[in-house]
């Protein structure tokens, strides 16, 4: 019977060491998306309003399409991750006509807004739950939110080079 008492607590130990756990890192997650938020707010306040449609090669995207397309991609994994229905359908948001910088920061940051807030509705046990993304690549949810993550940082680190081809200073960067 003690056996069974000491496992018995130990479990629980466990187990609630799991949940707060679970809960940090939905913390964090939270608090990294929001400083991708302030930080990406930064890259498209840096590039001047007349070269949004900058385009440093002819078949490359425009530095307006791709902050967008950064927001077509947080929409489409947040949506996937949770069911949570997205504002756009796949890839409208990169189409959209008004690609102005006022509609184009509106647009993006909203998008971020849509991730954060589809991480805050997801408890921490739904983010151990699997999910399949694009049909084929099966992870855990916090996976798929990393990976979206992941995505977004790629996306804003090539505008980078939109910036300076405009004659401006991208931001510092936001590590903290």
């Amino acid at each position: 019977m003690k056996k069974f008492k000491f496992f018995f607590v130990l479990f629980t130990l466990l187990s609630s060491f799991q949940i707060i756990h679970a809960q940090n890192s939905k913390d964090v997650m939270i608090k990294e998306w929001e400083r991708a938020k302030i930080y990406t707010k930064e890259y498209l306040d840096a590039m001047p309003e007349d070269k949004y449609n900058l385009k440093p090669t002819p078949e490359m995207r425009s530095f307006a399409e791709q902050l967008l397309h950064l927001t077509d991609a947080n929409y489409s994994f947040s949506s996937t991750v949770t069911g949570a229905k997205s504002p756009f359908g796949m890839g409208e948001a990169e189409k959209t006509a008004d690609k102005s910088k006022e509609n184009v920061t509106k647009i993006v940051m909203l998008g971020y807004d849509f991730v954060i807030e589809s991480i805050k509705n997801t408890s921490p046990e739904q983010l151990n739950e699997t999910v399949k993304l694009f049909g084929s690549f099966e992870m855990t949810k916090v996976m798929a939110f990393n990976k979206c993550f992941e995505h977004q940082t790629h996306h804003r680190g090539q505008t980078t080079v939109y910036i300076r081809l405009a004659g401006a200073k991208p931001p510092q960067e936001k590590l903290f």
